[in-house]
C-alpha cells in the first residue's frame, strides 16, 4: 500500500520490486547510455558527510528518487549518505528513522522494525518514526499494533497524519464508511497537492477493498491528477486488469519507469489483448531475475512479482501458490493475500484455499476482492 509521506513531503514510498542492472556496452565513445536524474549529477563527495543534517537531506533526496523511479540503486546511495551512522546504536534518531526507511524500501522489514523500535525508545515523540512503524505493522497484518502507533503520532502532535493513519488502518478492518467520511474530511483541510494525492490514494484502496470499483477508479484518477506516483499508477493498473480493462491498464503503464513490476503488468495486459509483444517482456523479466540471482540478491524479497509472473504469464498456478505462500511470511498486504488466494483457486487446491482464508480472517483484513 502507499505509505505515509515524510512530514516534509519529499516523496512517497514505493514497496515495489527491484530492477536488475543490465550491462550496456557502448558502440563508440560518445554514445549516451543513460540520462541520470539531476540529483546524481550533483552528488556530494562520496555521498557520506560528517554533518548529520546534510546527510539527512542527501538521504531524503535519494529516497525520493528511489520512490519516484523505482530504481533500487538510489536506496544504496541513501545508505551511503548515512554510512557514518548506519547501524550505530547512538545514531541521531532522525538518521536511524531514515535508515529504517531505506531498509523498508529494500523489503528488509524486520530489520527496519527493529531499528525503528530502538529509535522510538530513545525519542518517543518522533512522529515520522511512529508513522513508519504503523506502515510496517499494517504491511504485516498487525492492525491493533498499527493503531497503537497511530495513537503515538497523535501524542507527538501530528493530528492530521495521525487521523489518516487511523483511518487507513480501520479501512483495512472493513470500516469503509467511516474511512471514506474521515478521508474526505481530511482532504478538505489541505490544499497541498501531495497530501491530497496521498489521501485520494488511501480512499481508492479502501473503496477497492470494499468492492466499490467505480469509486476506487475515480479516486485513483484523482490521486494521479493531483500528483503522479508510481505506486498509485501500478495500483490503478491492477484494478483495470482485474476488471477486464487491459487496454486501459496498458495506457496507464506506458509512461512509467521500466521496473519489473511495470513490465510484468505490461506483459499481462498485452497477453490478454492478444499482442505477441508480451513474450519478449517475459524473456526480459527472466533475464532480470537471473541478474538478481547472480548478484546475490535474496529472490524471496520479490515473491509478490514472482508469484504474479507464474500466475499471469506462465500459467503455473501451483508454482504461483508456493511462491505466494512464502511471500506471506514476509509481507501481508491485501494484494499479497489476493495473489495467494487467486493462485489457490486456479490451482484447484481447496485445502490451501481454506487455510489461506482462515489465516486472512485471523488478521482482521476485510477485502471483497478475495471472495470467490
Amino acid at each position: 500500500m502507499r505509505t505515509t509521506p515524510f512530514l516534509c513531503l519529499v516523496g512517497l514510498l514505493l514497496c515495489g520490486a527491484a530492477q536488475a542492472v543490465t550491462e550496456l556496452r557502448p558502440g563508440r565513445g560518445d554514445e549516451v547510455i543513460e540520462q541520470l536524474p539531476a540529483i546524481t549529477r550533483v552528488r556530494l563527495a562520496q555521498t557520506a558527510m560528517a554533518d548529520p543534517a546534510a546527510a539527512a537531506a542527501q538521504a531524503r533526496a535519494f529516497i525520493a528518487t528511489a520512490r519516484q523511479t523505482g530504481d533500487t540503486r538510489y536506496w544504496g546511495r541513501a545508505q551511503a549518505a548515512l554510512a557514518p551512522w548506519w547501524g550505530q546504536a547512538e545514531a541521531p534518531v532522525a538518521l536511524a528513522v531514515l535508515q529504517a526507511t531505506v531498509q523498508q524500501g529494500r523489503h528488509e522489514f524486520q530489520a527496519a522494525r527493529s531499528v525503528l523500535q530502538a529509535a522510538l525508545q530513545r525519542d518517543p515523540g518522533h512522529a515520522q518514526g511512529w508513522l513508519n512503524l504503523a506502515a510496517l505493522e499494517r504491511l504485516s497484518g498487525r492492525y491493533p499494533q498499527a493503531l497503537r502507533a497511530c495513537e503515538a503520532v497523535a501524542r507527538a502532535g501530528q493530528n492530521f497524519y495521525a487521523q489518516a493513519c487511523q483511518l487507513e488502518t480501520q479501512s483495512l478492518q472493513g470500516q469503509t464508511g467511516a474511512a471514506r467520511k474521515g478521508l474526505v474530511a481530511l482532504r478538505a483541510q489541505t490544499q497541498d497537492t501531495g497530501q491530497r494525492s496521498w489521501l485520494d490514494s488511501l480512499l481508492a484502496e479502501s473503496e477497492e477493498r470494499a468492492g466499490h470499483d467505480a469509486a476506487a477508479l475515480a479516486a485513483y484518477q484523482s490521486s494521479l491528477q493531483q500528483e503522479p506516483d508510481l505506486y498509485t499508477s501500478i495500483a490503478l493498473a491492477d484494478l483495470l486488469l482485474r476488471t477486464g480493462k487491459a487496454a486501459d491498464a496498458l495506457a496507464v503503464l506506458q509512461p512509467l519507469p521500466q521496473t519489473d513490476a511495470v513490465l510484468l503488468r505490461q506483459a499481462a495486459a498485452m497477453r490478454r489483448l492478444g499482442n505477441p509483444a508480451w513474450k519478449p517482456l517475459r524473456s526480459t523479466l527472466r533475464e532480470w531475475n537471473g541478474e538478481l540471482a547472480r548478484r546475490g540478491d535474496d529472490l524471496g524479497l520479490h515473491g509478490r512479482e514472482q508469484a504474479l509472473v507464474a500466475l499471469w504469464l506462465d500459467d503455473d498456478a501451483p508454482a504461483a501458490l508456493a511462491i505466494a505462500r512464502r511471500n506471506l511470511g514476509l509481507q501481508r498486504e491485501p494484494i499479497d493475500w489476493w495473489v495467494a488466494l487467486q493462485s489457490a483457486r486456479q490451482a484447484k487446491d481447496s485445502s490451501a484455499l481454506q487455510q489461506l482464508q482462515t489465516e486472512m480472517q485471523a488478521t482482521g483484513l476485510v477485502d471483497a476482492r478475495s471472495s470467490p
